[in-house]
C-alpha cells in the first residue's frame, strides 16, 4: 500500500488544514469570535481556550440542556431545512459540533442513553463542512472527524454533509444483476484503470470512458478495489480511514454514482470491495475517539492481543454491538445509496480469526452482514476473500456468503502455467482445481488466474512470470490464453484482473496506470478473450453447459500433457461442451479422445488460430464427427488436431 502526500484537489472546494499550527490559529479565531460578541445566538457557546493540536478545554454552553433528535440515523443526516447530527461517544462528557453552518462556533449536542450524542441543527445542509469537538472523561477536549462522514475534503481535512437525495439516477431501473451462473467479473483499480491528465490518479469520470470497452469485452460485473477514503491519493485502497466516504482523489460521491449509473446503462453491475478486518492505520478519526483508549485505540478497537493484524493494531472490536452495527451499516450504505450490486469483503479470515485463533464475534459480524444484505437485497452478490477453502464461509449456517475467492483454483492453475518444463506440469492438480467446490455448489467460488494480490507482493502478472525478459513473446501469449480458457470454461464465477486480456505485464502498482497501447499491440489476444467470454455467456446458444454445475475430466495424458473435460447443465445439443487443453509443447494431428455423444461437434474456439497472434501455429482444427464406440469412459469417440500450448472448444448445434 502506498501512503503518498495528499495534494489539495481544488475541484472539491476549500479544505481545512488540521496541522498543529492551523488548529491553533483556528482556535484563536473561534476564541476571538465568541468572546468579542456576547450577543451571539444562544445556539452557540464560547471557548475559553483552544489548545493545539486540536484539543479544547472548558467549553461553557450559553443555552439550556439541548434536546436530542428524534430522527433516526447516525452521522450527519440532512432533512428539509437542516441536518441531524448523531455520533457514538460513550465515554465522552460532552460533544459539540462545529461547521460552516455555525461559522465554526460550537453547538452543544444532547446525550442519549445509548451513548450517542445528537441534535437537529437548522440551516445545516449539503456540502457544508463540519467536525465534532469531544470532551473526554478527564476533561480534555479534542477535535474529531465523523467516523460516519459520508464525504470528506480529504483524509486529514473536514467531514462534509452529503445529501444522497441530490443525485438523479437515470438508468438504474434498466439494469438487473445477472444470475450468478452468468456473471463474468472484472476486477479493476480506479486509480490506475484509465489514467487522467495531471499529477493525480485516475478517477470515476475517466473510468466511465472505458465502460464501452468493457461492454464490448463482454464482462457484466465490475469488481472495484476499495474506494473508500484512504490516506494519501495513491493506494490500493486497503488502508481505509473513512469507510462511509468515497475516496476524494477519485472525484465526488456523485461522480461515483454516475459511474454506477453509466455501468448499469451498459448492462454492467458494480461490486465494491470493502475492508472490515482492520482500519487505516493512519489518518483515523476513530483512534482515541472519545477520550477512553483502554491502553490502545479506544472504543472502536480491541484492547488486547486481538487488535493485532498484519496491517497494524487496528482490528475493530466485533464484540461491541455498536461496532458491528457501524460495519453492517457501511455494507448496506454501498448497496442503498450507491446502488452497488454486491460487495467483496477483504480478508475475511482476519475477521473470523485473530492471530489464528477462532473469533466468534467476527463470525457474528459476517453473519450480521450477510443476513442484512439477503433480507433487503437477496439478488445482490456477496463475496468473501477468505482464501482458506473453508466451506462454512459460504454455508447458510455459517457466514452465509454467496461465493468466496478460491485459492484451490488459482494456485494450482497458475503453477501449471508458469512451470518452465512440461514434465513438471501436474495435470492432477489442474483436474482437482476443476472439480473443487464449496458445499456442492460451483457458484460458491470465484475463480481466476490474476488478481491484485496474485500480481504483486513479490509476484508478477502471468506473462512476466512465464517470460520475464520478453513478456510479449509467443510462450507468454500462449500461456495467457490457456489460463483464460481454464478460467472461462471451469465451473465457478470467472474473474479477470484489469489488463490481463491484453497481456499487461510487470506487477500491479497503485502509481502505474494500465498501458492501453497493449490493447492494440496484442489485439488478437484481446479478441480471444472476447470470444471466450461470449462462449461462457452462451451468446450464440451453443455452449449453455459452460454456465452449468457439471464437469467431468475424462481424459488425462500425463506424458503429452493433454487433458479434456466435459461441461454441461442439462446435456444434449447446444448444452454439452468439450474442452481440450494441450499444456505441452507438441502439436498433434488425429488426436483421439472420447466424446459425450455421436454427431457433428463444431469447433467454437481454436487457441492456435493465427488471427489471435501472427506467430501462432495456425493448426487446422476441423469439426469433429463423433462415432459410437466408447473411449475415456464416454459413449463416443473422435479425433482432432491440436496446436502446441493451445486449447480447443467443441459443442453441438441445437438444430
Amino acid at each position: 500500500m502506498s501512503n503518498r502526500e495528499t495534494k489539495p484537489d481544488e475541484s472539491r472546494g476549500s479544505r481545512k488544514d488540521f496541522s498543529e499550527a492551523a488548529c491553533k490559529q483556528r482556535g484563536n479565531q473561534v476564541l476571538q469570535r465568541t468572546t468579542r460578541s456576547r450577543s451571539a445566538p444562544e445556539l452557540f457557546g464560547p471557548a475559553d481556550q483552544l489548545q493545539a493540536p486540536g484539543f479544547l478545554t472548558a467549553f461553557v454552553p450559553l443555552e439550556p440542556q439541548p434536546e436530542p433528535s428524534w430522527r433516526p440515523g447516525m452521522g450527519a443526516i440532512p432533512f428539509d431545512g437542516g441536518a441531524t447530527f448523531r455520533v457514538w461517544a460513550p465515554h465522552a462528557q460532552r460533544v459539540q459540533v462545529v461547521g460552516d453552518f455555525s461559522h465554526w462556533h460550537a453547538v452543544e449536542l444532547a446525550r442519549e442513553p445509548s451513548g450517542n450524542f445528537s441534535r437537529d441543527i437548522p440551516g445545516a445542509g449539503n456540502g457544508q463542512q463540519y467536525q465534532f469537538i469531544i470532551q473526554g472523561r478527564y476533561g480534555d477536549w479534542r477535535w474529531r472527524n465523523d467516523p460516519r462522514a459520508a464525504d470528506v475534503t480529504n483524509s486529514t481535512g473536514n467531514s462534509v454533509i452529503l445529501d444522497h437525495r441530490d443525485f438523479h439516477w437515470r438508468y438504474d431501473g434498466l439494469f438487473r444483476m445477472p444470475d450468478f451462473r452468468e456473471a463474468v467479473l472484472y476486477e479493476l483499480h480506479i486509480g490506475t484503470f484509465n489514467d487522467a491528465p495531471g499529477w493525480g490518479p485516475g478517477h470515476w469520470l475517466s473510468a466511465i470512458d472505458k465502460l464501452d470497452y468493457l461492454r464490448e469485452l463482454g464482462v457484466n460485473v465490475v469488481e472495484l478495489m476499495p474506494s473508500a477514503e484512504f490516506a494519501g491519493d495513491f493506494s490500493w485502497g486497503y488502508n481505509s480511514t473513512f469507510p462511509f466516504a468515497p475516496e476524494s482523489s477519485y472525484g465526488s460521491p456523485n461522480d461515483l454514482k454516475r459511474f454506477v449509473d453509466e455501468a448499469h446503462r451498459r448492462g454492467i453491475g458494480v461490486i465494491m470491495d470493502v475492508v472490515y478486518n482492520h482500519l487505516g492505520p493512519s489518518d483515523l478519526p476513530h483512534w482515541d475517539f472519545d477520550g477512553e483508549t483502554f491502553g490502545r485505540g479506544g472504543v472502536y478497537f480491541y484492547a488486547d492481543w486481538r487488535a493485532s493484524t498484519p496491517w497494524g493494531d487496528t482490528r475493530p472490536d466485533y464484540g461491541r454491538a455498536e461496532v458491528r452495527d457501524y460495519l453492517r451499516d457501511n455494507a448496506l450504505m454501498w448497496l442503498r445509496e450507491y446502488h452497488m450490486d454486491g460487495l467483496r469483503l477483504d480478508a475475511t479470515k482476519e475477521i473470523r480469526t485473530a492471530s489464528g485463533v477462532d473469533n466468534p464475534a467476527g463470525w457474528e459480524l459476517l453473519r450480521a452482514i450477510s443476513e442484512a444484505v439477503k433480507r433487503e437485497f437477496p439478488w445482490k452478490l456477496l463475496i468473501a476473500e477468505d482464501m482458506a477453502a473453508d466451506p462454512a464461509v459460504t454455508h447458510p449456517q455459517g457466514a452465509g456468503f454467496d461465493a468466496q475467492w478460491d485459492a484451490a483454483f488459482v494456485h494450482p492453475v497458475r503453477a501449471a502455467l508458469v512451470t518452465p518444463f512440461d514434465e513438471w506440469r501436474d495435470l492432477n492438480a489442474v483436474r482437482d482445481a476443476l472439480y473443487f467446490r464449496y458445499n456442492g455448489a460451483a457458484t460458491q467460488r470465484v475463480i481466476f488466474t490474476e488478481s491484485h494480490d496474485e500480481v504483486a507482493n513479490g509476484r508478477s502478472r502471468l506473462p512476466t512470470e512465464v517470460s520475464p525478459y520478453n513478456p510479449g513473446d509467443l510462450l507468454a501469449k500462449k500461456k495467457t490464453l490457456l489460463g483464460a480458457v481454464l478460467t472461462l470454461t471451469a465451473p465457478g464465477i470467472p474473474m479477470l484482473f484489469m489488463g490481463q486480456e491484453f497481456l499487461e505485464d510487470g506487477h500491479f502498482d497503485d502509481g502505474d496506470p494500465l498501458d492501453w497501447n497493449k490493447a492494440g499491440w496484442f489485439g488478437g489476444v484481446l479478441q480471444a478473450h472476447r470470444d471466450l467470454i461470449r462462449l461462457r455467456r452462451n451468446w450464440h446458444d451453443t455452449t449453455a453447459g459452460l454456465r452449468g454445475e457439471h464437469v467431468n475430466v475424462f481424459h488425462l495424458n500425463h506424458v503429452d500433457k493433454v487433458m479434456a473435460f466435459h461441461r454441461w447443465e442439462h446435456g444434449g445439443p447446444g448444452d454439452d461442451v468439450v474442452v481440450i487443453v494441450n499444456l505441452g509443447h507438441r502439436a498433434f494431428t488425429g488426436y483421439e479422445l472420447g466424446l459425450p455423444s455421436d454427431g457433428l461437434w463444431r469447433v467454437r474456439f481454436n487457441g492456435d488460430w493465427r488471427g489471435y497472434s501472427p506467430d501462432f501455429g495456425d493448426t487446422a482444427v476441423h469439426d469433429v464427427w463423433g462415432e459410437w464406440g466408447g473411449r475415456d469412459g464416454l459413449p463416443a469417440r473422435g479425433a482432432l488436431s491440436l496446436g502446441a500450448y493451445s486449447a480447443v472448444i467443441l459443442s453441438r448445434n441445437r438444430w
